[in-house]
């Protein structure tokens, strides 16, 4: 097996952690990339590498001799000029395969910072480094933080007729460890969650499982953006390739004291 480790860009946040939690059970080497320096308390046999996207510090050191980057960190405000820059230091550094996560319907919702995420897609395609380009749906973490950061309001607000199709963050981890350790292969297919959803209902459901009683109310929001994604601008039907439930992630979560 190659010895080189691969790196994990925004190796601590949502995606990241459960990446390397594979990568490690697997017995892969890696290396977790943050901006942060890493913990005394953390002895988990990875490497550790500071660096700020934002600015490039400590970039060229954290790709320094990795066979392949799993690019899992994001910026909502400047995705486009990270990635740039991410690439530019992948091509010094030899060519790594580049692996990076994105976005079922970016090319159909004009929210702003869905067209930064095909702009990153397009900089990577074009950057003549080998790649691979997996667009997921939205994950069930990212849904029901939509509802809990309105927990405390006396109703919850959700945008009437918006359907999504979320998916487990694990099974998401588990493609990109694949694609990383395999040869570099493009756009390859959508992952979708196993079930399509209205958004009240998921709302709805996450109240249950928190044990609170709030009336969700939904709001017809205008524009083009809530147009696309009441018309399926968000779902991949045709790649429902997740098998874990929204119910079973709340219930998962309910049984390790998170609500």
């Amino acid at each position: 097996m190659d010895s080189r480790p691969i790196l994990v860009t925004g190796g601590t946040g949502t995606l990241g952690r459960a990446v390397v939690a594979r990568f490690l059970a697997d017995g892969v080497p890696v290396r977790v990339m943050s901006r942060r320096a890493r913990r005394a308390e953390d002895d988990r046999p990875y490497e550790w590498a500071v660096c700020d996207l934002a600015d490039g510090t400590g970039l060229d050191d954290a790709l320094a001799d990795v066979r392949a980057v799993v690019h899992c960190a994001t910026n909502s405000r400047n995705d486009v000029a990270t990635t740039r820059r991410l690439v530019e230091a992948a091509r010094r550094s030899g060519v790594p395969h580049v692996v990076y996560i994105s976005i079922v319907g970016i090319d159909r919702v004009p929210l702003p910072y869905y067209r930064a995420k095909l702009e990153a897609e397009r900089i990577i395609r074009e950057s003549g480094l080998p790649c691979s380009i997996l667009r997921t749906t939205q994950f069930h973490d990212l849904v029901a933080t939509v509802v809990r950061v309105q927990r405390r309001l006396p109703v919850v607000l959700t945008p009437r007729g918006v359907r999504c199709q979320p998916i487990e963050v694990t099974e998401v981890a588990d493609r990109l460890v694949e694609l990383a350790q395999g040869a570099p292969a493009g756009r390859v297919a959508d992952m979708a969650g196993p079930e399509v959803r209205d958004f009240r209902d998921l709302a709805e459901a996450t109240l249950r499982a928190a044990g609170l009683r709030r009336r969700v109310v939904s709001v017809a929001l205008p524009g083009k953006i809530f147009r696309k994604m009441r018309a399926g601008g968000l779902l991949a039907p045709d790649r429902t390739v997740g098998t874990r439930t929204f119910e079973e992630y709340l219930a998962a979560r309910a049984r390790a004291g998170r609500s």
